[in-house]
């Protein structure tokens, strides 16, 4: 029963297939020997749909082997992306752990040289007003004074502990900071991890000039982190200057790079110049 049923079915089938030859064969006959464009075009709108429904059944292998070429393709295309992308991952994962060594050597290394974050000082916090620098001079202002509690002689640090000035002078609401760049800037200084110490001087350039009383034939290679000392006793010791460049000169942080400070509640009256 079964087989008769697949019988009539392929017997339909094959009936259908001669039928759309035999069809073909006389529109191209037609068109050939007896063009007659009246039943050309009626024939047109049977032909078509059945030319497109033969095509689709025939063509339907190649369009299955072209999906998966493309689908190959397109999934190989994804493994080389994600192996890309993974090696890529594991490049940033490793620069970070680098990042991460490099931060912890540098606290370590910051703590053997005895380079000072903890302030044991009050602090007052200020935003910078106005920068005034000409010629060799170079100072700049602070919206807090007297009334907050701050005076002459006081140290002015940025947030990261670095020093920035000394106010040099103060009134109720304001006071005037001397930058390390003013050239009637000379405070003690030393070199973190060495007994070498020397005077920074100002000379209303970009880095400040250092030199060496305990060595005179002392030359500071680049890269050298530079303190404060107290010898003088106008300035705390250990506070973070910055690093020497070439030819004795350190760079120092300048208040234009910055906008807000701290002010730690030192001071030496009798002592400061």
């Amino acid at each position: 029963m079964i087989r008769d049923k697949s019988t009539y079915k392929l017997k339909r089938i094959i009936h259908a297939a001669i039928a759309a030859v035999a069809f073909s064969v006389f529109i191209i006959y037609v068109m050939v020997a007896k063009p007659n464009y009246n039943i050309m075009n009626g024939a047109a709108h049977i032909f078509l749909p059945i030319a497109n429904g033969v095509g689709n059944v025939i063509t339907w292998p190649v369009r299955a082997v072209g999906n998966g070429v493309k689908w190959v393709k397109e999934t190989s295309n994804l493994r080389t992306e994600n192996k890309r992308l993974r090696k890529k991952l594991d490049e940033m994962l490793a620069n970070q752990n680098a990042c991460d060594i490099a931060i912890l050597e540098n606290k370590k290394l910051e703590n053997e040289i005895n380079i000072k974050h903890a302030s044991p000082y009050n602090t007052v916090i200020a935003d910078i007003l106005f920068d005034d620098a000409a010629f060799h001079h170079n100072s700049f202002l602070i919206n807090r004074g007297k009334r907050h509690g701050l005076n002459r002689g006081m140290v002015v640090v940025s947030f990261d502990n670095r020093l920035v000035g000394t106010i040099s002078d103060c009134g109720s609401q304001f006071c005037r900071v001397r930058a390390l760049t003013d050239s009637d800037t000379n405070i003690a200084v030393r070199i973190s991890g060495a007994d070498i110490s020397g005077f920074l001087r100002g000379n209303g350039k970009s880095a400040a000039d250092i030199g060496f009383f305990s060595d005179t034939q002392f030359i500071a290679r680049p890269g050298l982190k530079v303190i404060t000392s107290n010898i003088s006793g106008v300035l705390p010791s250990g506070i973070y200057i910055g690093d020497t460049t070439e030819n004795n000169r350190v760079d120092v942080l300048r208040p234009n790079n910055i906008s807000r400070v701290m002010v730690l509640q030192y001071n030496d009256m009798d002592s400061y110049q």
